[in-house]
């Protein structure tokens, strides 16, 4: 496999050449400094773009065009990543071995259409196209709080730092999407497409000379890279006292989720004894969380961490019956305080070592796993991963242990099961 990074002046092409793959799979990825009022207009904007373009006039004639492609997938996709929002459409296509010459190069065009002829009326998105991506969109922002789990955490993030990106509801929200017409969501496409910082990248077996001129001649953007903000967020300092928050929802079981800030911490603690902790804390089958709360107390029915570097704090999220809350509150916090205290075995770091890189081998399994490490690369200042597993075995006990004592419980939210079924 071969990776090459050219600048291109307005954005940032990534080749991935490997012949692991029978597609060629190119992704184009906008990203911006993260703004909460502008988060619905960009989950419309990149669902109407996906509908019908000046050349396509209707969503079945992109099918049929897809079809047509030897079944290309294009699909988009809205996410946060610390202080930046990013919206990225990837195209899937057969390699042209596998179907007919240029059909590589016309999936490429079909996609460069998507991006740069929407279908509009002047300055104008259509209005029968705009009323039909805003209800999909109500139906997500409303089905968003069906999906317990994800809705506790994201209560959770909302009670911990209201006013930080942390608490952004990527899915949107109905009081921004009402004020989003067919004028202003066309302005917010220009403002995208002429201001946004975009990487390409390109994951295949391909010539790069020829890829290079493909791309140059499909993808062209007016903006130029400068300085930008940092993508982290700024390190929170814990609060003196947890804050406790709950709600009460229809259901027989209950969501516990606890946010633990962590301070500040060097890029190499961040990147491997950091991740090694989290591993050991919840972060696998083996972790101390999932053992003394979920197999040894039975507090609970599920329970795991998850670390977010980019915003500096790991998260605990279980499923509880709403009567073991206190305890189950209790246990994880003698767990990380143990931890803390380094009551933990050089072969639950060895478990941890190994599972990290078991994860590092899946990155080339994967064209999108192989985008994401690259973009990870780029945003988070890791070094390339094929060097990683060696700097992560040689992380000591007493590494993760002074990361261990910077992770703080901070703000602990209960999505109360309160079903008490039929009369």
């Amino acid at each position: 496999m071969q990776y090459t990074l050219k600048d291109q002046v307005s954005y940032n092409l990534h080749l991935i050449k490997t012949k692991k793959f029978k597609t060629i799979t190119v992704r184009v990825v906008f990203s911006a400094p993260i703004i909460k009022e502008e988060i619905t207009m960009r989950n419309v904007l990149s669902d109407i773009l996906l509908q019908s373009t000046d050349k396509y006039s209707s969503k079945r004639n992109m099918i049929i065009e897809s079809e047509n492609l030897y079944g290309a997938e294009i699909y988009n996709n809205t996410s946060r990543w610390g202080n930046y929002i990013l919206t990225s459409f990837s195209l899937q296509v057969l390699h042209d071995k596998y179907t007919e010459s240029g059909n590589m190069l016309k999936a490429i065009n079909f996609l460069s259409e998507i991006l740069f002829n929407p279908d509009k009326v002047g300055e104008r998105f259509r209005e029968d196209k705009l009323a039909l991506v805003k209800n999909n969109c109500e139906i997500a922002i409303d089905e968003m709080k069906e999906n317990y789990s994800e809705y506790a955490i994201t209560r959770l993030k909302e009670a911990y730092d209201k006013n930080s990106p942390v608490s952004y509801r990527i899915c949107g929200y109905k009081d921004d999407l009402d004020k989003i017409n067919e004028s202003n969501l066309y302005q917010y496409y220009l403002k995208m497409i002429n201001t946004n910082d975009v990487d390409i990248f390109v994951v295949g077996d391909f010539d790069n000379k020829k890829m290079l001129e493909i791309i140059r001649d499909n993808f062209r953007f007016r903006k130029v890279k400068k300085l930008k903000p940092r993508y982290d967020l700024p390190i929170k300092n814990p609060r003196t006292r947890r804050l406790f928050a709950k709600e009460q929802i229809d259901n027989t079981q209950s969501k516990l989720g606890i946010v633990c800030p962590i301070g500040k911490l060097s890029a190499y603690e961040k990147n491997y004894p950091l991740v090694l902790a989290n591993i050991i804390l919840g972060g696998s089958a083996d972790s101390y969380l999932f053992k003394n709360i979920r197999e040894s107390s039975s507090l609970c029915y599920s329970i795991y961490s998850t670390l977010n570097k980019l915003d500096n704090n790991i998260i605990i999220a279980a499923g509880i019956d709403k009567n073991n809350f206190n305890k189950s509150v209790k246990e994880i916090t003698n767990v990380l305080n143990k931890l803390k205290k380094g009551n933990f075995t050089p072969k639950d770091v060895e478990i941890a070592k190994e599972l990290y890189n078991t994860m590092i081998d899946t990155i080339e399994e994967s064209p999108y796993n192989l985008i994401n490490e690259y973009l990870s690369e780029r945003v988070i200042g890791f070094e390339d991963y094929k060097d990683r597993d060696q700097i992560m075995n040689n992380v000591t006990k007493k590494e993760i242990v002074k990361v261990f004592r910077k992770i703080k419980m901070d703000t602990i939210f209960l999505l109360e099961g309160d079903y008490h079924g039929e009369d």
